[in-house]
């Protein structure tokens, strides 16, 4: 049977006291369900409320926007499937293998908020399934608890959006916190490549993360070979 591939995807556009636009970064989620779909996977979309998925305007101009995203722009069904996601409650989490949450900065409200997104992951994960996440996706992660009561990223090797990358960005004075100060305050080992902005992906079991944008093709690439060898 061919895997199945969970995408949790953001439904606010704007953050900050200055209203800043927001929503998902186009290119996570495009890069990786290309990588899936040449993998012969079948994939859904996932967002909290079920809600229409807004793009991040910024993800939708040079140099962000790619061959992958111009094509599913171009794409009525593909662009129709931000307009229905699921909704968490609709989805029975043994029917996929992996969960991987796409950023944007948006990703920091309402993914570490949900409770139903926090329950998929963390019963993919007691299932053997793969976790990941891509850039501000790595919030949906935060607080999500295990059976045992730990933290799913507890103790673990990862990686996320730097605190360097959100001040190039120009955004550190507008998000709600720190990513890599939230992920240390638990417990995560927090890892990050020497230069910002470049591909860098860290492996650790089942949990697959990236830092940027940037590293969506890889982390997705990363799963396959995770679920290919379970």
């Amino acid at each position: 049977m061919a895997k199945r591939v969970l995408h949790v995807v953001t439904t606010v556009d704007r953050i900050g006291d200055a209203r800043h636009p927001t929503g998902l970064w186009l290119t996570e989620l495009t890069h990786a369900w290309q990588v899936f779909e040449e993998a012969g996977f079948e994939q859904l979309l996932v967002s909290s409320g079920g809600s229409a998925v807004p793009l991040d305007p910024r993800s939708l101009a040079f140099p962000a926007l790619d061959a992958t995203a111009k094509a599913w722009q171009a794409d009525t069904a593909r662009m129709a499937l931000l307009q229905r996601p699921a909704a968490p409650a609709q989805i029975d989490a043994g029917d996929f293998d992996a969960i991987l949450y796409a950023g944007g900065h948006g990703a920091m409200v309402d993914l570490p908020a949900d409770p139903g997104l926090q329950r998929l992951a963390a019963s993919i994960w007691e299932h053997g399934g793969v976790v990941a996440s891509v850039c501000h996706g790595v919030c949906g992660l935060l607080d999500v608890s295990l059976p045992d009561g730990s933290l799913l990223v507890g103790g673990r090797r990862l990686t996320g959006f730097s605190s360097t990358e959100e001040r190039l960005a120009r955004l550190a004075d507008v998000v709600p916190f720190d990513v890599e100060a939230a992920l240390r305050e638990r417990g995560a080992r927090y890892a990050k490549a020497v230069l910002p902005m470049v591909p860098y992906v860290v492996t650790d079991g089942r949990l697959v993360t990236g830092q940027n944008p940037a590293s969506a093709n890889t982390t997705a690439r990363r799963v396959v070979e995770v679920l290919a060898a379970s």
